[in-house]
């Protein structure tokens, strides 16, 4: 089946979805300085850590101007305003931490976010499209796309840690990219039955998902898991799920009632959702609804990219219609890398979240009280769960042993030997 509108005999392609054959759904180029009448806006933007820490920058979000949109006419232009807002918006709500929210974002920071959200087809919250794939600069614009060479836009509290959280997992999108090249060549060789043609672009993906684990790697030199879970988490957390703003927030002159909106999560990245759609990945249905509901969280032609390849010829029906040992091989050491992948993906998280988890409340027990044990036992409401509000290893232990499962039979019946 094709999508509306679409000639199903056409051959499938990324053209239509503003997916980079270079870099994938990353934003090329993004702007590093709006119009002049924005100035206000990117003054306090650029100071977002220091204002925090010096508990200014509700006072001076307080104080900016209410600016009309209307200047801003260039999608780029539109996505640096989002980074911007959204950036300002995550810090106002969060200044104080958890114990100190704030029931309403004012109106000069809330109309502007919110209708430069509606033009974007975006919430008006900070996105993995915002803090990942429209936040850097290369530092030499002919250097190579690397850690050395790259730096954020706009940051938030928590140093070299903020850095390499957002560029690392920025690699991780750009090790994707053959990936992302390759999945026509899939769906279009399944459609014409090409199967020499299927088991390349496969082993192309297989590749590049291993670069991605490869990339994601890179967390554990460049990110603190102290300042992850202490410090950086909560400007990343949401306010859907979250026991801090249990109401939700109010956009003041939007709505007079609080609107919620999940935090920033990697769910919000259309890696992994593609490959799902594409391998025959099927989730649970708790787990299922959350992912489904974090596309919601992407820009809107990436959004229905994913849903349109969830629409072809089913690749996994036809591995195992042809009975072709290159494609059945092909196939299973594609699922196999994604598995692996999910499973670093545990490991990750199990570092930065469920072991300081763990030191905060043993902490906690013993009532003490140095400076870095109080950096460490924040936010006590988040402990269990992910920033995008989803009780995380339940979470990501559901969504891996689901991705066993699109193993062909016997292969399926091999793993669950051994595991």
């Amino acid at each position: 089946m094709a999508s509306p509108g679409k000639d199903p005999r056409a051959l499938f392609s990324l053209d239509s979805y503003y997916v980079s054959e270079d870099i994938g759904f990353i934003l090329p180029d993004p702007l590093e300085d709006l119009p002049s009448y924005y100035q206000p806006w990117m003054d306090i933007a650029l100071r977002i850590p220091k204002l925090v820490h010096s508990h200014e920058l509700r006072s001076c979000v307080n104080k900016m101007p209410l600016l009309s949109t209307n200047f801003l006419q260039k999608h780029r232009e539109l996505r640096l305003a989002h980074l911007a807002l959204s950036m300002m918006t995550m810090g106002y709500v969060w200044q104080e931490g958890e114990n100190n929210t704030v029931e309403k974002l004012p109106s000069n920071l809330a109309v502007p976010f919110w209708e430069v959200s509606q033009r974007l087809g975006l919430p008006p919250i900070l996105i993995h499209a915002d803090a990942v794939l429209a936040n850097w600069k290369k530092k030499d614009p002919e250097g190579p796309f690397d850690m050395e060479n790259l730096e954020l836009l706009v940051s938030l509290p928590g140093g070299e840690s903020v850095r390499g959280f957002f560029l690392v997992t920025l690699l991780v999108e750009l090790a994707a990219v053959p990936a992302i090249r390759s999945i026509p060549i899939v769906i279009n060789g399944v459609r014409c039955g090409d199967t020499d043609g299927v088991v390349r672009a496969l082993e192309d993906i297989s590749q590049s998902i291993q670069d991605m684990n490869d990339a994601l790697k890179l967390m554990q030199v460049y990110v603190e898991p102290s300042v992850f879970y202490g410090i950086m988490r909560i400007y990343l957390s949401g306010w859907k799920d979250n026991p801090c703003m249990p109401k939700g927030l109010v956009y003041e002159g939007v709505h007079s009632e609080p609107m919620e909106f999940s935090g920033g999560s990697a769910a919000q990245s259309c890696l992994l959702h593609c490959f799902d759609e594409l391998l025959g990945v099927k989730h649970e249905e708790k787990s299922r609804s959350f992912l489904t509901r974090m596309r919601d969280y992407m820009p809107p032609a990436h959004r229905q990219l994913i849903q349109d390849i969830s629409l072809q010829p089913s690749l996994r029906s036809f591995v195992q219609q042809q009975a072709n040992d290159h494609l059945n091989q092909a196939y299973e050491f594609c699922v196999s890398k994604l598995l692996a992948l999910r499973n670093y993906h545990i490991n990750v998280v199990s570092r930065f979240i469920t072991v300081p988890a763990a030191r905060a409340r043993q902490l906690r027990d013993r009532s003490q009280e140095s400076e870095e044990e109080k950096l460490i036992t924040a936010p006590t409401a988040l402990e269990e769960r992910g920033t995008g509000g989803s009780s995380i290893m339940t979470f990501l232990k559901t969504v891996r042993d689901k991705t066993k499962d699109a193993l062909l039979p016997e292969t399926s019946k091999k793993i669950k030997n051994h595991s």
